[in-house]
């Protein structure tokens, strides 16, 4: 008898240990309230026996909180790849150490629906990084954040592609940012956005 309420006893620490685990790792997006843009980083992938094993990298990114953003720089080491945005696209993301350390939610490439968590040491700034003709800037917060409600841009909240407004009243997509990848446009160049705002 003694021995069944000691395996019994096992067997509700285990679960217990388990349910902590799995809200610790969760993979619903609706868990990560914040959203990053990451700008750009470099890393370095080690393999065992020719398996993809962990990457090693730092960068830069917006952190947008509370409808503002501010630039971020971050190391980790994750079990895959990360990748930075597509054009306005962001990740998912929590404090799992206010001001320090974020857990993003990164998807699994060439596997939709897919995700994996990341821990992202992190050093937050009193400015947003914009992507200007130059490459990278910094701006003051309440200027980006000017940019971000003239465009109706807010990733945290749904917003997830600001709105170019023109004289006309007629809105459309603002061009995504050049980099990360992306081919710039054909077309020719739209009126430049505010001093440090993202641009094409």
């Amino acid at each position: 008898m003694r021995v069944s309420k000691l395996v019994a006893g096992s067997f509700v620490v285990i679960g217990m240990m388990m349910s902590t685990m799995m809200v610790a790792e969760s993979k619903n997006p609706a868990d990560y309230p914040l959203r990053l843009h990451i700008f750009g980083r470099s890393q370095t992938t080690f393999y065992h026996w020719r398996s993809e094993d962990e990457a090693k990298g730092d960068g830069r990114a917006n952190l947008f909180e509370n409808s503002e953003a501010h630039g971020v720089d971050f190391n980790y080491d994750c079990g895959e790849k990360v990748r930075a945005s597509f054009g306005f696209q962001t990740y998912p993301a929590r404090w799992k150490k206010p001001g320090r350390e974020l857990v993003v939610l990164l998807p699994v490439f060439g596997e939709s629906g897919k995700f994996f968590t990341c821990d992202f040491k992190t050093d937050v700034k009193d400015f947003a990084y914009a992507m200007g003709r130059n490459g990278l800037n910094s701006e003051p917060v309440a200027q980006y954040k000017l940019w971000m409600q003239r465009h109706d841009y807010d990733p945290e909240h749904g917003k997830d592609v600001p709105v170019r407004n023109t004289a006309g009243g007629d809105q459309g997509p603002v061009p995504a940012p050049q980099g990360a990848g992306e081919a710039a446009s054909p077309s020719s160049p739209p009126p430049p956005p505010p001093t440090g705002a993202p641009q094409r």
